[in-house]
């Protein structure tokens, strides 16, 4: 596994690790006051991330070209923005972060649907 798919397989794995440490420190304070944040981070980094990087492991031609790249930079961006913003959201620091990374989340996904129809084309 390399280019795209490795990436974020990788960053699937990382947002898997903070989550589960993240869990566990809940856990262990009995504040789960967090959990809507740890649960985004368990989806869209662990679950969607990872799930893209396969998809794009298995059918390689979509691997290729720009929109693969802006995806993966798109994706990237929505989860590192939405879980702090969810954060902040939850201490009522402002909701901004949440939005933004919301849309940006939502985008990837639609990027994803292009992707995957697109890369049809190109494997029949």
């Amino acid at each position: 596994m390399n280019g795209i798919a490795f990436v974020f397989v990788v960053a699937g794995v990382v947002c898997a690790l903070i989550g589960m440490a993240w869990g566990i420190h809940m856990s262990a304070s009995g504040n789960h006051l967090m959990a809507p944040a740890h649960a985004h981070l368990n989806l869209l980094g662990w679950v969607s991330l990872s799930l893209f990087g396969i998809y794009y492991h298995l059918v390689p031609a979509a691997a290729s070209g720009l929109l693969a790249k802006v995806h993966c930079a798109v994706a990237l961006a929505g989860v590192a923005i939405i879980v702090p913003g969810i954060y902040m959201a939850i201490t009522e620091s402002g909701e901004t972060l949440a939005k933004l990374g919301s849309i940006l989340s939502i985008l990837s996904m639609l990027i994803f649907l292009i992707v995957v129809l697109t890369s049809r084309r190109k494997t029949a």
